[in-house]
């Protein structure tokens, strides 16, 4: 092996240890006249070439643009740039064609193999569904770190890091962009763990709370100052509904939504929308006092799928409370 080689592959090791997103860009073939030969290679970034040689000044373009769609939906690519006067791009089968209207006058042929940064999950919280979530997460493929106040590394040993410190400024400084973040604080320090995900700059943000404690936690994160478009896409409820109680099996249900958002499916942001139209207001019959009696007893009544049922709006603990949260009446907390 060239120390070229040697040079070269501990190139693309250091950016995946980095976690940079890259592509290995390798010239398949050649029709003279072309300064690239068959097997000449480049590790390519969004941001242009690291190292490597792929061909002169008319490839590069050309290699840029194609490595930048590869790195966005993870998709590898043959690409083969060829003289001519339209400068058009074709599809032509599996393969992105460029026209290159160069002095050259050759064409070349490469492959383009995208290298994405690792897929990570990032858990906020110290409860039994935390613990859960960072057991469960590497088994999936995905890496775990855990914030929370006061950590005990001890209590997440599947855990890549473990953070003892849910500050929101902390947090950002020491965790790279572009995680799944799941907020599993249970009603224990709720707000600084929303905060804390949000300065993560996260991928997508997961928390795991009922519909209404969501929208009243997420009104006042707003209302402090928190970035309205970042909060109100926050997925909350979270997770899939399989009838879920225990916190392995909610753990199951939190990381199917997030998988499914690592592989392109669009999870919903908001619960729907139950409230009737002005129409089956209008025309809907009275309900008797039994039916109502009914409904209250079961709306009250415990539900096994957090990831769609309305739970109790459970009080933030005495340290969670920012100022400008007023506090409802009592209240039985689940802590979900």
């Amino acid at each position: 092996m060239s120390t070229a080689t040697i040079d070269f592959l501990q190139a693309a090791l250091r950016l995946q240890q980095q976690d940079r997103p890259h592509a290995i860009v390798t010239v398949l073939r050649v029709q003279p006249p072309a300064s690239a030969r068959p097997g000449d290679k480049a590790l390519v970034t969004a941001e242009g070439i690291e190292l490597g040689w792929i061909g002169g000044g008319c490839s590069q373009p050309a290699v840029l643009k194609t490595v930048r769609l590869a790195l966005a939906d993870g998709r590898a690519r043959v690409v083969r740039i060829a003289p001519s006067s339209e400068g058009e791009v074709r599809e032509l089968d599996d393969v992105l064609e460029f026209g290159m209207s160069c002095h050259s006058g050759g064409t070349v042929e490469l492959f383009v193999d995208p290298i994405l940064a690792r897929a990570r999950l990032t858990v906020v919280g110290d409860s039994p569904l935390a613990v859960a979530l960072s057991s469960l997460g590497p088994r999936v493929g995905l890496p775990v770190t855990v914030v929370a106040h006061a950590a005990d590394a001890a209590r997440f040993p599947d855990a890549e890091r473990v953070l003892d410190s849910d500050d929101a400024s902390a947090v950002a400084q020491a965790l790279t962009p572009g995680s799944f973040v799941v907020v599993a604080t249970q009603g224990r320090r709720d707000v600084q763990g929303l905060r804390a995900a949000l300065a993560a700059r996260a991928r997508q943000v997961f928390f795991v709370a009922s519909h209404r404690k969501a929208m009243v936690l997420k009104a006042a994160l707003v209302e402090a100052g928190e970035d309205a478009a970042a909060v109100a896409a926050i997925v909350a409820p979270a997770g899939q509904p399989i009838g879920a109680q225990t916190p392995e099996e909610i753990a199951l249900s939190v990381l199917a939504a997030v998988v499914a958002a690592r592989r392109g499916q669009q999870a919903p942001t908001q619960a729907p929308n139950l409230t009737p139209t002005p129409v089956q207001a209008s025309t809907a019959q009275q309900p008797s006092p039994r039916a109502e009696h009914a409904a209250a007893a079961a709306a009250s009544a415990p539900s096994a799928l957090p990831a769609q049922a309305e739970t109790p709006v459970c009080p933030p603990a005495a340290d969670d409370v920012p100022e400008f949260v007023v506090r409802a009446g009592p209240v039985s907390c689940c802590g979900m």
